[in-house]
C-alpha cells in the first residue's frame, strides 16, 4: 500500500434521511462486492456491537424515550459509535477489509446539528472524540423528495409488527431542517461525498452508485492494493 493512506481497508458510508434506501442499496453493494471477491463488513448506526445495539434500542424503540433531550440524543449516539469505531470499524480497517456502514458522521450533523437545532461546534466536537477523526473514503448520500419519505415512514410504520421509531415520529419541519443538514454537508465535503437521487429507475441508481465505488476501488488499486483472485459472477448491483 502506498505510505499516504491511513489504513490498508476502504471505509465507504451511506447517508441519507429516511426512506431513502439506504439499507437496500448497502444490501446490494455488499453483493456485488462479494462476486467480486471482497469481504465486505456491513455496518449500521446506531448499533453494529453488542453495547451499539442497546444503545439502538433506547434511542429508537424503547417506550420510555419520549423526555429524551437533544443532548443526550447527542451522546447516546456517538456513545454507540465509538464503540463502534474502535470494536470493528479500524480493526477491520486495519485487515484491509471494504467497511460499508449504514449512517455515521454526516447523520449527526444534519439530524442533531441541523434536525434538532444544537450548536454545530459543540456536535463537531462531540463526533470528534467518537471517531477520533476517522473519516470515510467515500460517502453516497441518497437523496428523495420529502413526500416520497413520509409517504415511506408511513408504508414502514403500518407493517404488522413494525417497532416503534422515536425518530420516524417527527414532524416535516424536523425532516426538512435534516435534509438542508445533509445539503450542506455535501456542499462542504465535495472530496467525498457523491449525492445519488434515489428516485431514479433502480438500475440507474445502481448503477450510479456502482460507479462511485468502482472508481475508487481502482484508484486503490493503483496505489497497490491487491486485485482480488475470484472470477466475478452474475452481479445484482
Amino acid at each position: 500500500m502506498a505510505a499516504h493512506l491511513a489504513h490498508p481497508g476502504l471505509f465507504i458510508t451511506l447517508e441519507g434521511t429516511e426512506g431513502c434506501g439506504k439499507s437496500t442499496h448497502i444490501r446490494l453493494l455488499a453483493n456485488r462486492l462479494r462476486e467480486l471477491g471482497y469481504s465486505p463488513v456491513t455496518l449500521r448506526e446506531p448499533g453494529g456491537t453488542s453495547i451499539g445495539e442497546e444503545i439502538r434500542h433506547t434511542l429508537k424503540h424503547s417506550h420510555r424515550n419520549h423526555a429524551m433531550t437533544a443532548e443526550t440524543e447527542l451522546l447516546l449516539m456517538n456513545a454507540s459509535r465509538a464503540q463502534l469505531v474502535r470494536e470493528v470499524i479500524r480493526p477491520a480497517l486495519q485487515e484491509g477489509k471494504v467497511v460499508l456502514c449504514d449512517r455515521f458522521v454526516d447523520s449527526t450533523v444534519a439530524y442533531q446539528g441541523y434536525g434538532r437545532g444544537l450548536d454545530l461546534h459543540r456536535v463537531q466536537q462531540v463526533v470528534e472524540l467518537a471517531t477520533g477523526t476517522l473519516t470515510p473514503e467515500l460517502t453516497l448520500l441518497l437523496t428523495v423528495p420529502i413526500a416520497v419519505s413520509e409517504s415511506r415512514r408511513l408504508a414502514r410504520r403500518s407493517r404488522e409488527n413494525a417497532p416503534r421509531d422515536r425518530l420516524e415520529e417527527e414532524d416535516r419541519q424536523f425532516f426538512l431542517r435534516v435534509e438542508e443538514g445533509f445539503q450542506a454537508v455535501a456542499r462542504e465535503h465535495p472530496e467525498r461525498i457523491r449525492v445519488v437521487s434515489s428516485t431514479a429507475d433502480p438500475k440507474l441508481v445502481r448503477g450510479q452508485i456502482w460507479s462511485h465505488v468502482q472508481a475508487l476501488l481502482d484508484a486503490r488499486v493503483a496505489a497497490g492494493w491487491p486485485v482480488p483472485q475470484v472470477r466475478p459472477t452474475s452481479s445484482t448491483c
